[in-house]
């Protein structure tokens, strides 16, 4: 299969950076594959009320100094809210290591490559700035291959403090053949604007019984359904 991220990724390159430091430069632009890539689909950016964010944020003990890890990379929404609780937030963007580790030919056959896997566990997961006292993971899990889906789970149990809570989502229709990727911006505690960057087919299918299983290793795995086909999931380590 195509790389199906490569039409998406120009307009979100970005590197690792944390609240109190600067964005790295815009990596090159990356040469178009000659194979078919998916549209970004131009809709408005939609502001939606969330009781998981609610709850992850309520489950923060603002009295300490926290470390919080965003796998969305980089976006003022988000670092501004977190340090106005007193939090350090680091801010990693998932997908475009993931362009860069996987994104030369077949995307999701890539992730059957051991080398490639532990170069992309070491570039998202630095040992030096674990453990996080909460993880936003949003959308990233659902682009995974079964065996590197099984260990980045497996090190964000390991970068995470006993009790800390991790925020995912999930497409709700698990049959689906492609599946919108958001970018998720913090409005308030109760809600957050997700701007739709495009779609593309998931990694595998991903039931409530499959995310139960894939947390299993965790303390707890609560849902929260909607009627957008969009789940939140609040995982506590």
């Amino acid at each position: 299969m195509a790389n199906p991220f490569k039409a998406l990724f120009r307009a979100v390159q970005g590197g690792s950076v944390d609240s109190d430091s600067s964005l790295r430069p815009a990596r090159p632009n990356v040469p178009p594959s000659s194979a078919p890539q998916p549209q970004p689909i131009a809709t408005p950016p939609q502001l939606r009320a969330s009781s998981a964010l609610q709850q992850f944020v309520r489950s923060l003990d603002t009295d300490r100094d926290l470390r919080l890890l965003d796998l969305g990379g980089a976006n003022a929404a988000n670092i501004q809210f977190m340090t106005s609780l007193g939090t350090r937030l680091y801010s990693e963007d998932f997908f475009a290591t993931l362009e860069d580790c996987f994104g030369d030919g077949d995307y999701y056959e890539n992730q059957r490559d051991p080398a490639r896997i532990d170069s992309f566990l070491i570039q998202t997961f630095s040992e030096q700035r674990g453990p996080f006292d909460g993880a936003l993971v949003w959308d990233c899990l659902q682009f995974l291959r079964p065996s590197l889906l099984e260990k980045t789970i497996d090190h964000l149990h390991r970068i995470l403090e006993p009790g800390a809570h991790m925020l995912a989502y999930f497409y709700a229709d698990d049959r689906a053949q492609t599946i919108p990727q958001f970018q998720f911006r913090i409005h308030d505690e109760k809600s957050l604007v997700m701007e739709r960057r495009g779609e593309m087919p998931p990694g595998q299918g991903f039931s409530n019984r499959n995310i139960e299983r894939l947390f299993e290793d965790f303390a707890s795995t609560k849902f929260f359904l909607s009627r957008d086909n969009i789940r939140e999931v609040l995982v506590r380590r």
